[in-house]
């Protein structure tokens, strides 16, 4: 993964790059209309129609992390020790981008070792 991020902040990324997207269709279909001019209105109604679609699309992923967000679970990041928002058994801090887990299983610092301050930093 080359890009390390939280899962809703992913969520919101792609909201924002479907919404850059169909602002700039509907730009470029409009910008259709003064380069051709009249044979320009097919550019344009298709720029505009599938840059409504994109910003539709990006709507509803935005509506849908904000709903996920509501319900994450929210717990301090043990390594900057800001309020993070988790999805999941396991998920990155929002901030430092530490991987983040509420799973014993997959844990490599048991809480006992981070409460008992065992851990060297």
């Amino acid at each position: 993964m080359t890009f390390k991020s939280a899962k809703i902040n992913a969520f919101r990324t792609w909201g924002l790059a479907l919404t850059m997207l169909g602002m700039g269709l509907m730009i470029l279909g409009t910008a259709g209309i003064v380069f051709w001019g009249q044979t320009g209105k097919i550019f344009a109604a298709f720029g505009l129609v599938i840059g409504l679609v994109s910003m539709m699309a990006s709507l509803a992923i935005y509506f849908w992390a904000g709903m996920l967000s509501t319900s994450a679970v929210q717990l301090e990041c043990p390594e900057c020790g800001k309020l993070t928002k988790m999805l999941g058994k396991t998920d990155r801090c929002m901030f430092c981008h530490t991987m983040l887990t509420l799973d014993p299983q997959q844990a490599t610092i048991t809480s006992k070792q981070l409460k008992n301050g065992q851990i060297k930093q």
